[in-house]
C-alpha cells in the first residue's frame, strides 16, 4: 500500500470521543452514511488506550466527559498523535478559545447542524 492510500485510509477513520449515547447514534448515522470508519470510546482514559494501538485521522471530542474534561486532553492527542486532527465539541461556545490555544483543529458548538459536521470533517479529511 502506497503512502498516499495509508494515509486516505487513516483520514477515513474517526474517533468519537462521547459519553451521551443520543449524541454518538446521531454522530454515527451522519458519517457512516459518508462512507466513513467510526470508532466509539466514552471516556479520556478508554480514549487514551485506544490512541495506543489505532490512529484515526480525526478525533471528534466531548468536553465533558466522565473523567475529565476533553479541552485539556486535547494537548495530550496533538502532543502524542501530531498528524491526528481535533473536532472539539461543546455546548459551552467560551471554550472554543481554549480548544483552538489547546490545539484543537475545529470547534463546533452544539446544536451543531448536519452539514456543518459533513462540512468540517471533510475539511480535515483533505
Amino acid at each position: 500500500m502506497t503512502s498516499t492510500a495509508t494515509k486516505n485510509k487513516k483520514a477515513k477513520k474517526i474517533l468519537i470521543i462521547e459519553d451521551e449515547g443520543d449524541m454518538c447514534l446521531l454522530l454515527n448515522i451522519i458519517l457512516t452514511e459518508k462512507g466513513i470508519t467510526l470508532e466509539h470510546v466514552k471516556s479520556i482514559s478508554a480514549a487514551q488506550q485506544f490512541l495506543q494501538k489505532n490512529q484515526p485521522g480525526i478525533v471528534i471530542l466531548d468536553n465533558k466527559l466522565p473523567d475529565g474534561y476533553g479541552i485539556d486532553f486535547i494537548s495530550s492527542i496533538k502532543k502524542d498523535y501530531p498528524s491526528t486532527k481535533v473536532i472539539m465539541i461543546s455546548a459551552l461556545a467560551e471554550s472554543k478559545d481554549v480548544a483552538i490555544n489547546n490545539g484543537a483543529d475545529l470547534f463546533l458548538e452544539k446544536p451543531f447542524t448536519k452539514d456543518v459536521l459533513c462540512k468540517s470533517v471533510h475539511e480535515l479529511m483533505m
